[in-house]
């Protein structure tokens, strides 16, 4: 049996605040990337483009901004079309399936006293 997998998770920070587009049939979406350092000895980062449809849209939108850790679910896609000219162009994105939220480094957990919460 032939194995055919495509899914992919990724967690860096959004390059630019999302925004939320609907199509003229009516769905949500919104495309961003995701800047995610490389595991190497010399500091580089790669920048991933990444494309989110209805609630996941939604939820993004809403939730996240300029600079915003996320770690996202989802799976790779190609596209392909032709320029004003005739040329080929490709590109290749994320299609979303979830997106999560990501403590950062510097976020800690502050313990509450009992007695200080408002209810």
């Amino acid at each position: 049996m032939a194995l055919n997998l495509n899914k992919v998770i990724l967690a860096g920070r959004l390059t630019s605040a999302p925004e939320l587009k609907t199509t003229t049939s009516g769905l949500n979406v919104t495309s961003f990337s995701i800047a995610v350092d490389r595991r190497t000895k010399e500091k580089s980062t790669d920048f991933i483009n990444c494309v989110a449809w209805r609630g996941s849209a939604e939820f993004i939108c809403k939730y996240f901004t300029k600079g915003s850790p996320i770690c996202i679910t989802g799976n790779i896609q190609m596209r392909k079309w032709q320029d004003k000219d005739g040329s080929n162009r490709y590109a290749m994105e994320v299609i979303v399936d979830e997106a999560h939220f990501v403590e950062s480094k510097g976020e800690t957990f502050e313990p509450v006293e009992e007695g200080s919460l408002p209810f």
